[in-house]
């Protein structure tokens, strides 16, 4: 098994956060925390291919079944797989239906011999308070894939435990993905779970103070309800996904400086 300066094949498996929404844009390319994570990979051993197979609005059985499958064919020394967001929003959800996904995905990639990093999943009513009935549903899931991942010896960043994720900086307006701050944490915090050289605990601390900067707090629920939760449920109802007629950005492993998606 290689060790963290012996990274040559990074395959990234997930949906939306994977895909890197809420760092760039459609128009001129996404780039999100695999992109930034494989920017670590590349840092700690030069030369890394990296491929990103997610795509957005999958669900976790949809990225097992997507997903998994090309992963293994590409080989790769190091994994990430990052899902079961968008499975929690679903009105019908069993965590363990959904963990039992994950770790599918950690047995069969660790079967061949690749490294595997996961995260656990903040609570999104800390930063949407209408989204608050879903906390016990991630702590839930957090605990399942904690316990999937050392079945497995799959690293973990705990994502999910700082305080400095409720910042609003760390979020898109949507507040369902991280923004360009966010992202580059996330690819921090798994560059730190599997001890790449040159990492640390600084993706935990706070961000400075925003400043004098300030909004109503029901205004902004309100326009986040109109804006983003009733367009995500419009599409529920009509049995739509974000990810229809999509694939991944970047299906092949290829050298990091290649610009396969627009988003460099």
């Amino acid at each position: 098994m290689p060790t963290s300066t012996e990274y040559r094949r990074y395959v990234a498996l997930g949906d939306s956060q994977t895909e890197g929404l809420g760092d760039g844009d459609d128009t001129a390319g996404l780039r999100g925390f695999a992109d930034r994570f494989a920017g670590h990979l590349e840092s700690a051993r030069p030369g890394l291919l990296y491929a990103n197979l997610a795509v957005r609005g999958r669900l976790a059985g949809q990225v097992r079944a997507e997903q998994l499958g090309p992963a293994l064919d590409l080989r790769p020394d190091i994994a990430t797989v990052v899902a079961g967001v968008n499975d929690v929003l679903r009105p019908r959800f069993v965590a363990a239906e959904v963990a039992g996904h994950l770790e599918e995905m950690f047995a069969a990639l660790t079967a061949t011999g690749a490294h595997v990093a996961t995260v656990t999943f903040p609570d999104i009513g800390r930063i949407a308070p209408l989204a608050r009935p879903l906390a016990p549903r991630l702590l839930e899931l957090n605990e399942l894939v904690r316990a999937a991942a050392a079945r497995h010896g799959v690293f973990v960043a705990e994502t999910a435990l700082p305080e400095a994720v409720a910042d609003p900086r760390m979020w898109t307006e949507d507040r369902l993905h991280a923004s360009s701050l966010g992202h580059e944490r996330i690819a921090a915090a798994l560059a730190h779970a599997v001890g790449l050289p040159g990492s640390d605990d600084t993706w935990t601390r706070p961000l400075p103070p925003p400043g004098a900067l300030r909004r109503s707090a029901v205004a902004a629920e309100l326009r986040w309800a109109t804006a983003f939760l009733g367009p995500w449920l419009g599409r529920r109802l009509r049995g739509r996904s974000s990810g229809d007629g999509r694939t991944a950005k970047r299906p092949d492993l290829l050298p990091l400086a290649t610009d396969s998606a627009g988003g460099r």
